[in-house]
């Protein structure tokens, strides 16, 4: 009988000492409104799992696009983005890609929450490609969403359209839908 008391005891202790512990969790969300998007601020991440199907050569892409940008007026950017890609052919030779392409990224006030937003991101530049003959055009159009976890710095996931025209990895063009994951870094500015 006494075991039984002393450990009940020893239980109800033990189980008030751990509730009585604060948890310590990482931050998953930050309240940021406007603040990270404003004129002034530049934006610095990129696309750390840039993965796409081509429809016309039956290929799987992956890739890494980092990203560098100016807010030109409050939610709207602009910028430069360099790729690198690695590309595999279905009955081919694997092919490395890279290119460079300027883009517009816009964040829309409509749908969006104290910790995230909804945004618009095109580019247009030239890429080519180990083997390849030349350059080519390569055009983006994506959607996207921004979860901000700190007040500079955001989580996040794009889907989207991609075109490319020139006689670049084995055919004349090269259309395809692409998902990547990656984050932001929202510097502020001097004002």
């Amino acid at each position: 009988m006494k075991s039984v008391f002393l450990f009940s005891v020893l239980f109800l202790t033990g189980a008030f000492l751990a509730n009585a512990q604060e948890i310590n969790k990482p931050q998953t969300t930050a309240d940021v409104g406007m603040t990270p998007i404003q004129k002034g601020n530049w934006i610095v991440g990129g696309a750390i799992g840039d993965i796409g199907y081509s429809f016309e050569g039956e290929t799987f892409k992956i890739g890494l696009a980092p990203t560098a940008g100016y807010f030109i007026t409050d939610g709207l950017a602009l910028g430069l983005q360099p790729s690198l890609s690695f590309r595999t052919v279905k009955d081919g030779d694997d092919i490395w890609g890279y290119g460079i392409s300027p883009f517009i990224r816009y964040y829309f006030p409509q749908g969006s929450s104290a910790s995230g937003r909804f945004f618009a991101h095109g580019n247009i530049g030239i890429a080519g490609s180990s083997p390849g003959d030349g350059a080519t055009l390569d055009v983006g159009a994506n959607i996207g969403y921004a979860h901000f976890i700190t007040q500079n710095v955001a989580l996040e996931a794009m889907a989207g359209y991609n075109y490319k025209k020139a006689s670049v990895e084995g055919s004349q063009k090269h259309t395809g839908l692409g998902v990547s994951l990656g984050f932001q870094i929202y510097i502020p500015g001097q004002r």
